[in-house]
């Protein structure tokens, strides 16, 4: 197994609270995937909804992924204006949140 090289992924699984509606949540995730054009560190940003047939989701709804080059650049983006600014927007919208940052082993037999 290979750890990869600097790259860092950033996730965040999210339920959002009942009352807000599919056009509040639709506009929150615009304004996250905006973050990739604000945030230089931050490299890609993907997002999509739980199709599992298991049912082990525990209530999440909602995934998205943001790639960085390194640790530090993880670190700038959360400290980042923008970022702050989104945040204060998008954690209070949400019942459960779980975030994770992991940097990719790639397996190779």
């Amino acid at each position: 197994m290979e750890e990869s090289k600097g790259v860092v992924k950033h996730v965040l699984l999210a339920k959002f609270k009942g009352e807000i509606s599919s056009d509040e949540i639709e506009k929150l995730i615009k304004g996250y995937a905006n973050l990739v054009n604000l945030i230089e560190p931050m490299k890609a940003f993907e997002w999509g909804t739980d199709v599992s047939i298991e049912n082990m989701h525990q209530g999440f709804t909602h995934i998205f992924e943001s790639t960085f080059e390194s640790t530090e650049g993880v670190a700038e983006y959360i400290s980042h204006p923008a970022h702050v600014d989104f945040g204060g927007l998008f954690l209070p919208a949400l019942e459960k949140v779980v975030v994770f940052d992991y940097k990719p082993t790639v397996f190779r037999l």
